[in-house]
């Protein structure tokens, strides 16, 4: 069995009035992060370290920021393409653990329903999908509340 390692890491830009996807989910919010798709930062990143993993480049690559066809897409679209990739190239998911880093709001209560939702999207038990939560101690752009930053490790197997 072969087993691989992916590392994904991204940040988004904070801005009022738009909402707040996070782990395939609206999470309530004044602000929400600022992109070309839906600029679901979580999402990103756990499809950068599978894309790595797999040695497939990263979501750049696959769905790059000048092509109109990604413009405002449901980040879980992304997601399900990248499933597609990994699968047809012979992989399975093992694992992921991923952190977000944000000052507010407070993440914890919404992690059951991102688990959920990536479960579903990803055809995995929600038990392989891990989500934590911190914030920089007001250090930074993250602590400045300009920005939310997430990091993902993930582990896929191929037979």
């Amino acid at each position: 069995m072969k087993i691989r390692v992916g590392f994904g890491y991204d940040v988004h830009q904070l801005q009022p009035d738009l909402p707040f996807w996070l782990g395939g989910i609206v999470v309530p919010h004044t602000h929400g992060a600022l992109g070309h798709s839906d600029a679901d930062v979580l999402i990103h990143v756990i499809c950068d370290a599978l894309l790595g993993a797999a040695n497939l480049r990263d979501i750049g690559f696959h769905f790059p920021d000048t092509d109109p066809q990604y413009k405002g897409i449901d980040s879980k679209k992304l997601l399900a393409h990248t499933m597609r990739l990994l699968r047809e190239n012979g992989y399975e998911l093992g694992n992921v653990d991923s952190t977000i880093c944000l000052e507010k709001p407070k993440v914890n209560p919404h992690i059951p329903a991102m688990r959920t939702a990536l479960a579903e999207v990803m055809g995995v038990p929600e038990d392989d999908i891990s989500i934590k939560a911190t914030t920089t101690e007001k250090l930074g752009f993250v602590g400045r509340q300009e920005g939310v930053a997430a990091y993902a490790t993930v582990l896929i197997t191929k037979p």
